[in-house]
């Protein structure tokens, strides 16, 4: 989805990544439309006007403990797809990889043991494969998690607030929704919600309740579905509605995600709106959203809760990260 800026004068431009970001240049709000949003309510947030991890806040040594004791089994999931280079590229997003012998390009390697190595440099939009997103990513009016104007951390060189290395590791219980399963299908539409009806139904199906704490993960096979589809420019799809991001939300849980590009549905139920769940989510509530997330190993083995494991990257200064989160039960 392309949203373009005008840019002034004295405007820092940037280049936005994400699920909906496009090549057009961002520009950093004016002081004018940094006091648009001034008598919001959705800001300070809970955690208070100085808070940086949202709803991580949530968790403790306790419910670390309470997590791994759904460890019975010793099987790890992997929840991360591969980012292939060579992959047509279905946007601006791509990445390549650059490998280097190490030494000084004599082709001799080095010592009497006849050392070599390898190096190697990555060139990758945070935007590609599974990724979790910060609060940096999506704002109101210019406007990110607990209010603060872009115009304050917002720098071309990398963000100085809000920076996914910040993002404390997320050990937590998780709990998959088979939405699709609970529809009796193998893949729900492209524009079809999922609400607080859906994730009720979905829930009482499994026989799982969520709790403040949880990292949620969406199964609506849509992942699946897309592949067998092939390449394919369209990017709508099925995902989470605002209603149903909202109930979540006022749950408690840490993070939401889903075998989806956006986590959130496309086009928007009010198609009026752009991305009104990213808003929700990270800007209102602090909650973050990861990315294509593989689900479909845990909905096989009907895993429905486990322990989640997911440890951002350190690179100082970014707005999302590729991740490779896992699952243990």
């Amino acid at each position: 989805m392309t949203r373009r800026f005008a840019v002034t004068s004295g405007m820092v431009v940037i280049v936005a990544v994400g699920a909906f970001a496009s090549i057009a240049p961002l520009r950093v709000a004016t002081a004018q439309e940094n006091a648009v949003d001034t008598k919001s309510d959705w800001y300070p947030s809970r955690f208070g006007p100085e808070d940086t991890i949202g709803a991580a806040n949530f968790i403790t040594e306790k419910t670390v403990r309470e997590a791994a004791k759904l460890v019975d089994r010793g099987k790890i999931y992997s929840l991360a797809v591969s980012v292939d280079p060579a992959t047509p590229p279905r946007s601006h997003r791509k990445a390549s990889v650059t490998v280097v012998q190490a030494g000084f390009g004599d082709g001799r390697p080095f010592g009497p043991n006849q050392f070599t190595a390898n190096d190697d440099a990555v060139y990758l939009w945070q935007g590609l494969g599974t990724q979790i997103d910060g609060f940096a990513h999506a704002g109101i009016n210019f406007r990110y998690y607990n209010g603060v104007p872009a115009s304050e951390f917002v720098r071309a060189g990398g963000v100085t607030k809000f920076s996914v290395h910040d993002i404390p590791p997320l050990v937590a219980r998780g709990v998959v929704l088979d939405l699709a399963g609970a529809r009796g299908v193998k893949a729900l539409n492209e524009g079809e919600a999922i609400n607080v009806a859906e994730i009720r139904e979905a829930s009482k199906r499994q026989g799982v309740a969520l709790r403040k704490g949880d990292v949620v993960l969406l199964h609506t096979g849509w992942m699946d579905a897309t592949k067998a589809m092939g390449p394919r420019m369209n990017i709508n799809e099925p995902g989470l509605g605002l209603e149903g991001a909202r109930y979540l939300a006022e749950l408690g849980v840490i993070a939401i995600g889903s075998d989806n590009d956006a986590v959130e549905v496309l086009p928007s139920e009010d198609r009026s709106l752009v991305m009104p769940v990213h808003q929700e989510m990270l800007a209102r509530n602090g909650v973050y959203l990861l990315e294509n997330i593989v689900t479909r190993e845990l909905v096989n083995d009907k895993a429905w809760e486990f322990l989640f494991v997911l440890a951002a990257p350190r690179v100082v200064g970014t707005v999302q990260g590729n991740v490779h989160p896992v699952a243990i039960r």
